[in-house]
């Protein structure tokens, strides 16, 4: 049996030119995949690595520089450490992230736990946590020993499954307008900064022209490479200064080097004080992955034929995978707090690939880039950084938002998770919504009378008191002072 199964792949697969359309050859590959959890999974055998796959690729790398570059800078502003640490830091991430964890974990041994990527909306709470007296190091480790817990207790899955139609629709539709307009607002403000006003015009006119195009065409998956090469392109030609900075090179890898009193972090080791510290924010941090988590899921769910069942994500692997790879990562060094790699999953469900064909190129690419330390100039130069994030990630948060709320009790739950999303943060509102949608207050009573009182008011009460105390503590609710 266990040899049927290894062989289902191979036996069933059929070559693209069998099939009128690619699109069919796509949607085949995924309904014939069957992913187990925690085994080995080989290229080839279990599956393949398309040309698609390197979209996902590309928007990942680009991501992962962008949000660690981001992630680093923060903590090295409160702790007074220079930019060549930062720099140093990043490779070491992308040396973690690609050489270990992708190819290990989401490529081998479980391709239904996505990657393992940056918890973006951990960085505003950086300079509270060194403030409050926090430690990377005690941050990290804390933040996976409690989300190991989520996974293990299958927390993750059962408030994703807790989470109604229109609450889902109105997340993904507030993180998708309000990305989508702060990430237009930051490159018209650098170009304004350089200058050259007209090339955020020009640039972002153009990429709403493709991206109509490529809409219509159904080929939105080649959105980010192409609308970010044309960016590229343009920017230069209209006289935008760019020049490669970062020299081939290695990081530190030695841990004790990074955690040394005078070298790395020039933090030392830390001790209990540290971990007591950063125990609240360990915990909002872990209480933010659920939002993050399910919208990630449900674009799989979107895209994929409705029985590609076996290639979804799995939400509690995810979380135990994130969890790992943020142990194992702070304790080598690193400064990445891990959460689910958005900027991977949302253009692979787009092009209808599964997880591991793109995590054997997002490691190839990551390890590449910071060897070479070239393609990190180029990820993060601004017109190439800024139209990605917009095509690639924001854009299509925003559709699958909308695609999702198709009935009028689903409006009026999304109606008001974009209200309360906007009043405080994305996870207070998605907390809130929860536990009212599941009480038959907004949204469809029908769907709350079949749950139990568990489901009805146990669970999404304590999450969202979690939240709420959580965020309270951060000073993350406004008009309220923070407490630590």
């Amino acid at each position: 049996m266990a040899e049927k199964n290894t062989n289902s792949y191979k036996e069933k697969r059929r070559k693209s030119n069998e099939f009128e359309k690619r699109e069919d050859y796509l949607k085949h590959e995924l309904l014939i995949m069957k992913f187990r959890r925690w085994r080995v999974h080989l290229p080839f055998r279990d599956f393949h690595v398309e040309f698609e796959d390197l979209v996902p690729a590309l928007a990942a790398t680009i991501g992962k520089v962008v949000m660690v570059t981001a992630m680093v800078a923060a903590f090295a502003a409160q702790f007074g450490l220079t930019p060549e640490f930062v720099a140093e830091n990043v490779r070491y991430e992308l040396l973690i992230a690609g050489g270990i964890f992708v190819i290990i974990f989401s490529a081998i041994l479980n391709p239904r736990a996505n990657l393992a990527g940056t918890h973006g909306p951990m960085i505003p709470l950086i300079p509270i946590i060194a403030a409050a007296g926090g430690h990377p190091l005690a941050l990290g480790i804390l933040i996976g020993v409690f989300g190991l817990i989520l996974s293990i207790t299958k927390g993750g899955s059962k408030l994703m499954a807790l989470t109604g139609v229109g609450v889902r629709g109105g997340l993904l539709i507030y993180l998708g307008a309000v990305g989508l307009i702060s990430q237009i607002s930051k490159f018209e403000s650098w170009a304004a900064a350089e200058h050259v006003s007209t090339v955020s015009f020009v640039v972002i006119g153009v990429t709403l022209i493709i991206y109509a195009v490529l809409a219509r065409l159904k080929k939105r998956w080649l959105a980010i490479p192409l609308c970010s090469a044309i960016a590229g392109v343009i920017a230069y030609s209209m006289g935008v200064n760019f020049e490669f900075t970062t020299a081939p090179g290695l990081p530190h890898m030695n841990p004790f080097w990074w955690w040394g009193e005078n070298t790395g972090w020039q933090l030392g080791w830390p001790d209990f004080g540290h971990f007591v510290a950063v125990i609240p924010f360990a915990i909002l941090a872990v209480a933010m992955w659920s939002p993050d988590f399910l919208g990630h899921r449900v674009f799989q769910e979107l895209n994929y034929p409705k029985e590609a069942k076996d290639v979804l994500m799995d939400v509690d692997d995810t979380m135990a995978v994130s969890s790992v790879r943020q142990i194992v990562g702070a304790t080598l060094g690193g400064g990445n707090i891990a959460s689910s790699w958005g900027t991977y999953m949302i253009p692979a469900a787009i092009a209808k690939r599964p997880i591991p064909g793109g995590a054997i190129l997002t490691a190839l690419l990551c390890v590449l880039a910071s060897v070479f330390g070239y393609p990190m100039d180029l990820a993060m130069w601004e017109p190439v950084l800024r139209v990605a994030l917009i095509v690639g990630v924001f854009l299509p948060l925003l559709e699958a938002g909308m695609q999702m709320v198709k009935k009028e009790n689903d409006s009026l739950s999304a109606g008001t998770c974009i209200f309360a999303c906007a009043f405080v943060n994305p996870v207070f509102g998605w907390a809130l919504t929860m536990l009212l949608d599941n009480l038959g207050l907004i949204g469809d009573r029908e769907r709350a009378k079949k749950l139990t009182l568990k489901e009805r008011l146990i669970i999404p009460g304590v999450m969202f008191i979690v939240c709420a105390v959580s965020l309270a503590l951060a000073g993350q609710l406004p008009g309220i002072p923070g407490i630590l």
